[in-house]
């Protein structure tokens, strides 16, 4: 029954919306001000949660790591959240809110957080069951309810949202399509080149992509649930439908109290967030401010900010709402994507730097004021490196070097800003409005370390993405007064890579989500996730695909096989030494040849197979399992191959079997994970056919034994082995082995190679030397029982995943669906195939005959 006045609950600022802007507004409220009378009236069922990773949730994120607090930390602030409360209507005059469960709250000041919801197209049949949005907790678990019924996925929207949604769709293992009516993917941040490369790299992974298409209804298919009808006359079959294509800002309080609302909606601001109703604020995607609404949480955190100094500081107030940086960096099924300022060149007089690699599926655009000297945009697909740098340029207006185009091209000058040449008003981050003086004072003040960094000034703790420069910013400004620099994994953990390795070993930690509860924050991200997966995979050696560690792997460690540009795979099966039995080569023969794939003979004497699609890897698998063949994990972070030459057994010149050798040491270190990869070779004499020399491990037999080299590797940067001990038994060469490596996992970081790691260890050879032979540590005995662990827990993971019928269903491109991914393509040259350029995929879809492309060739 609706209360009466009498009953109203009386506050003095009362807040309507409880997203991630009004969560921020809270917080920002109570740093200025904790004795303030605050009411919250939300309308989901759940606290604030981080929108930004939302998709996290299909990757196993829980509900629980999504929220941004808890109800204890409203308590502690004495803030009445009310939740599942939805509010009917404000009048103004009488200063009152109504709610739809009869209540009714009195305000002083009103801040309406409310946000957007989802636009969906006035197209006949968008409200049919299965036809869906992209926006809340709730509308996941719809579309998780969907695709378990469904084969196919269409996102109707080709911009940031639909992108995320369409990756969201292929997670769930659907045959996943995007529609936009736009002629190119997300138009607003991209230009024409680079939306079409953005376009083909996602076809490439796997999702068909439809540009110019303008649906007119959704009606009943024939193979599918539902048919898109589109205004060209083509038509497309799904099974669920999934609307992203923009948002409406949440305006109907507004409207219906009479504050005024912009043409094409949303509530009118002014510089200070306040509304046509001097008392009541907008914040976030609700508020229009001149002519424009922010779809980004960093203009919405920036609007709760400007509020709560209003609301705190009144006539002593200094922060205005004048407008925000759109640019944004982020990474679409696996594709970077980076757009900063005047993307489009609009600007009069505007120049534009060029450069593409198509090779590498790079595309850089660099835009510039007429005289050169100053950054107005850019636009950077598939490598977002220079990001950090072009930003700072454009958003501090700081002249460009002579030769702007040094800013893209690769390792060509300049590509990375040194910190201390930033300005002090240089935003490092936006989503808190951070600046680079914020900084620098907090470190004045004593404030040493990132974490603390993070802490006191909310850098970096939004989207995440100013992370790097963050750290830049802090390691530069620590050297400069001498301090020592904290080396960190990622934002999320406040540990060294080898710090979180000594954890997961004392505390017994065996999920990433223990150790993130325990010793991290926020949701993770991809420098963390990998890491960790590697480091219990080097402490426990469980199976990589075992649920709680799915999640965390890179493509090629999820599926096993390293995927190739196109979408297909290869497979390297193991052949430890380069020693295969003529049957063995048989059976890979007759794989090729049944599976139609290409053969290549690599640098470590094993055989490439490429232009496996996702389905066949598994009956692959099977044939060469049941062969005798294990996987040679030339898809993970681990020991690659054991190259020999044949050494005493068949060579005049052999001292010692090294073949034997070379096998031997190739399955005892088999599947041992590792910073980064590990190639071995083992040379039967010193005429070095094998080239040890060059290898994270090298052996030489000489007559007495032997010779131990250490750290070399080809590469881009090669690097001669060192010397390490001489003469030695095999006993003692594999003990010796055992330390090194096992030294190596404990202390060198993510993604580097023994040669680096030796050249940053202090003491360098000499040190590991001591700390092998002397054990002048005191661990070798206990580096060794690890190894030998490690080497008895060994499992191949092709097997593995061939006796698990969970794992199993994620090697199908489509789910309960035998059929094909359509993007692929072969062209047979020299007698084998290779991927179908874009050109002639264009052609073969137009059904001009293509050279060499056969109906046999077509994955």
């Amino acid at each position: 029954m609706q209360q009466t006045l009498q009953d109203t609950v009386k506050t003095q600022i009362l807040v309507i919306g409880n997203g991630m802007v009004g969560h921020h507004f809270i917080e920002q409220l109570r740093q200025r001000d904790a004795g303030c009378r605050v009411t919250v009236l939300c309308g989901e069922p759940q606290l604030a949660y981080d929108r930004v990773y939302l998709s996290s949730y299909f990757t196993g994120t829980p509900f629980s790591e999504l929220s941004m607090s808890t109800e204890q930390w409203y308590q502690e602030q004495q803030v009445d959240l009310q939740l599942n409360c939805w509010v009917e209507r404000i009048v103004p005059t009488e200063r009152l809110v109504y709610c739809r469960d009869g209540r009714v709250y009195s305000y002083e000041k009103l801040v309406l957080a409310t946000g957007s919801y989802p636009f969906v197209p006035p197209i006949p049949g968008n409200d049919q069951p299965h036809c869906l949005v992209y926006r809340t907790l709730q509308d996941l678990q719809n579309i998780e309810a969907s695709a378990a019924q469904s084969k196919v996925g269409v996102v109707i929207g080709g911009g940031l949202l639909g992108l995320e949604a369409a990756n969201a769709l292929k997670q769930l293992g659907l045959e996943t399509h995007v529609v936009e009516f736009a002629p190119q993917l997300m138009a607003v941040q991209l230009d024409q080149a680079g939306g079409a490369l953005l376009a083909q790299k996602i076809q490439q992974l796997g999702v068909t992509v439809h540009t110019g298409k303008g649906t007119q209804a959704i009606v009943p298919g024939t193979q599918c649930r539902y048919q898109l009808q589109f205004a060209d006359g083509s038509t497309l079959e799904t099974d669920l439908v999934l609307f992203s294509a923009g948002i409406r800002p949440y305006d109907q309080l507004g409207r219906s109290s009479g504050l005024a609302v912009g043409e094409r909606g949303g509530i009118v601001i002014n510089d200070l967030c306040q509304t046509s109703d001097p008392s009541i604020y907008a914040i976030g995607e609700c508020a229009l401010w001149q002519q424009k609404i922010f779809g980004l949480v960093a203009p919405g955190y920036q609007m709760a900010r400007v509020v709560a100094d209003q609301l705190v500081n009144q006539q002593q107030a200094t922060l205005t709402f004048s407008g925000a940086d759109m640019s944004t960096k982020l990474k679409l099924l696996g594709v970077e994507v980076g757009s900063i300022g005047d993307a489009h060149g609009k600007t009069p007089g505007a120049m534009s730097y060029l450069f593409t690699d198509p090779k590498a599926g790079h595309y850089k655009k660099l835009v510039v004021s007429q005289n050169g000297k100053k950054l107005l945009g850019a636009v950077l697909v598939g490598d977002t490196s220079p990001y950090d740098t072009l930003l700072q340029y454009a958003l501090n207006g700081m002249p460009l070097p002579a030769n702007p185009e040094q800013l893209i091209l690769p390792a060509s000058g300049q590509t990375v800003l040194p910190a201390l040449v930033l300005p002090d008003s240089a935003t490092i981050c936006s989503c808190h409005n951070v600046a680079k003086g914020d900084i620098v004072g907090a470190i004045g003040a004593g404030v040493c370390d990132l974490a603390s960094i993070k802490q006191c000034t909310k850098a970096a703790t939004g989207c995440g993405g100013c992370s790097a420069l963050l750290k830049s910013v802090v390691d530069e400004e620590l050297k400069a007064r001498g301090v020592e620099v904290s080396n960190h994994l990622c934002e999320h953990f406040a540990f060294s890579r080898q710090e979180l390795l000594h954890l997961i070993q004392v505390e017994g930690l065996t999920t990433f989500y223990q150790i993130l509860s325990q010793h991290g924050k926020g949701h993770g991200c991809e420098i963390c996730k990998p890491t960790i997966g590697s480091l219990l995979a080097s402490v426990h050696n469980e199976y990589v695909l075992k649920k709680p560690h799915v999640g965390l792997q890179d493509t090629n460690d999820t599926f096993l096989a390293n995927m190739q540009k196109d979408g297909s795979y290869s497979i390297v099966p193991r052949i430890a030494g380069g020693e295969i039995t003529a049957d063995k080569l048989i059976v890979i023969g007759q794989v090729a040849k049944d599976y139609n794939l290409y053969c290549k003979i690599t640098g470590g004497q094993r055989i490439d197979l490429f232009g496996a699609r996702l389905e066949q890897l598994p009956q692959i698998w099977r044939l060469l399992v049941d062969a005798g063949f294990e996987t040679g994990h030339a898809y993970g972070k681990s020991l690659r191959t054991v190259k020999s030459c044949v050494g005493s057994t068949w060579c005049r010149y052999g001292v010692q079997d090294s073949v034997g050798q070379a096998i031997a040491i190739e399955n005892r270190y088999k599947g041992l994970r590792a910073p980064h990869k590990i190639k071995m070779a083992v040379s039967g004499c010193t005429r070095e056919c094998a080239e040890a020399q060059s290898k994270d491990i090298g052996i030489i037999a000489t007559e007495r034994g032997w010779n131990l080299y250490v750290c070399g590797n080809g590469g881009m940067r090669p690097r001669h082995a060192d010397l390490f001990a001489t003469d030695l038994d095999t006993e003692t060469l594999i003990s010796y082995i055992d330390r090194i490596l096992m030294f190596y996992i404990k202390t060198a970081d993510r993604l580097t190679r023994t040669s680096v790691w030796l050249e940053k260890l202090d003491g360098g050879l000499a040190y590991l030397q001591d700390v092998v032979i002397n054990d002048s540590l005191g661990i070798a005995s206990e580096l060794e029982a690890q190894m030998q662990r490690l080497a008895g827990t060994y499992a191949c993971e092709w097997k593995a995943t061939l006796d698990d019928p969970q794992s199993l269903k994620r090697f199908r491109h489509f789910v309960n669906s035998d059929k094909a991914d359509p993007n692929i393509l072969f062209v047979e040259e020299r007698a084998q195939i290779r991927p179908a350029t874009a050109e002639e995929k264009q052609q073969f879809q137009l059904q001009i005959p293509v050279k060499n492309l056969t109906e046999e060739s077509i994955a």
